[in-house]
């Protein structure tokens, strides 16, 4: 009988990549009749009107649009993450541990009229994770999304908390007699950053003048320099805190050489 030499799995990988290594087919780009025919007419031909009939520039800017979202959107998350946490810490402190689920209970502070669609939304969920036998507080906080955060700055739920969450911004700037810093200012912010949050979740293009087939950043770096100055005003270094994630105004700056 012939004995086999042993091939241990590391050796079946390396065999395996140089297969794909060797046998590799060159990359080369789609042409534009093809990708138009995938992404559809109606979806290319913002790009293209604003390419200036280029149908080459505009597959790149269909291609560095998809770059800024997924730049913008990495920059919203954890955004999103950080506000979600400094709520949840001060909210801790005033009603305890478990301020989200005691929150929904029948005199809780969330179950008045002026906030029953928050309590519906906090509700559903917390139901969900009871129905699976998976809650946790930590579950519900994570659960919830952007815009049940941006709502706790609105005039009911800002009241019902106790008006004491603009202690998650302890570095505001101070309000003048032409600009109120003060919790409705904070919800308008966030309603915006929620805005462009939804528009990328739904593929929405980022990188043009509202309403028109032009090329146009101002709108990206706006919002990007509201969320480092919200990180700011949080205590927050969000230089460090993004270091190696953050390549938005390159980005933007490729957009605008176009």
């Amino acid at each position: 009988m012939t004995l086999r030499p042993e091939v241990n799995g590391n050796q079946r990988c390396k065999s395996s990549n140089n297969f794909d290594i060797n046998n590799r087919i060159e990359e080369k780009s789609m042409n534009f009749s093809e990708f138009e025919r995938i992404l559809s007419q109606k979806r290319m031909s913002r790009y293209v009107d604003s390419c200036g009939g280029n149908t080459r520039k505009a597959m790149t800017l269909y291609r560095y649009n998809l770059q800024i979202s997924q730049e913008m959107f990495t920059i919203i998350s954890c955004f999103e993450v950080t506000i979600r946490n400094f709520i949840d810490r001060e909210l801790t402190r005033v009603f305890g541990e478990e301020w989200l689920k005691d929150s929904i209970s029948s005199d809780g502070f969330l179950a008045g009229q002026d906030t029953i669609k928050t309590f519906e939304i906090v509700k559903r969920a917390y139901e969900k994770l009871v129905d699976e036998n998976l809650y946790s507080h930590t579950k519900l906080l994570s659960g919830l999304d952007f815009g049940v955060w941006k709502y706790m700055f609105s005039p009911p739920q800002y009241r019902a908390t106790g008006q004491v969450l603009l202690k998650v911004f302890p570095y505001k700037e101070r309000s003048t007699p032409s600009c109120h810093i003060n919790q409705s200012y904070i919800f308008n912010e966030l309603d915006k950053i929620n805005t462009l949050r939804n528009r990328i979740a739904h593929h929405e293009p980022i990188c043009f003048l509202t309403n028109h087939a032009v090329i146009h950043t101002d709108y990206i770096k706006t919002e990007y320099r509201k969320i480092q100055t919200l990180f700011a005003w949080m205590g927050v270094d969000s230089k460090s805190m993004l270091y190696g994630l953050d390549h938005v105004l390159k980005v933007c700056d490729k957009i605008d050489s176009l």
